[in-house]
């Protein structure tokens, strides 16, 4: 992997997370932007200029692809690059959590949530 795009996109910003997440499966950015707003109950909502200009970005650096178009609404989808780049971010997200609920480094957990 490129060492540069792993530095733009590690860690990641939580609407390009949302939004490679969403793309394991074929979606447009309307999609996108409703799944992610039922997924975060209404608590995260992507802006249509982020959402596109995520994606362009995105589409550019090889993270997705644009696989079909219907009725004016660009299909893409998550690339190998672009499962990489979660694949990493996932797990970074599961040691940060790991770490804020588990015991720390003295064996106690003082900071219970």
């Amino acid at each position: 992997m490129d060492s540069k795009l792993k530095r733009i996109y590690i860690p990641m910003s939580e609407t390009a997370f949302y939004i490679l997440f969403c793309l394991q499966s074929p979606q447009h950015g309307y999609g996108i932007g409703n799944a992610v707003k039922e997924m975060t109950s209404d608590e995260v909502v992507i802006s249509p200029g982020t959402m596109y200009g995520t994606l362009s970005k995105m589409e550019k650096d090889g993270l997705i692809m644009l696989i079909n178009e219907v009725e004016k609404r660009k299909i893409y989808e998550i690339t190998d690059l672009g499962r990489e780049i979660l694949d990493i971010e996932l797990r970074r997200i599961k040691r940060l959590y790991k770490n804020s609920i588990g015991d720390d480094y003295h064996g106690e957990n003082n900071h219970k949530v």
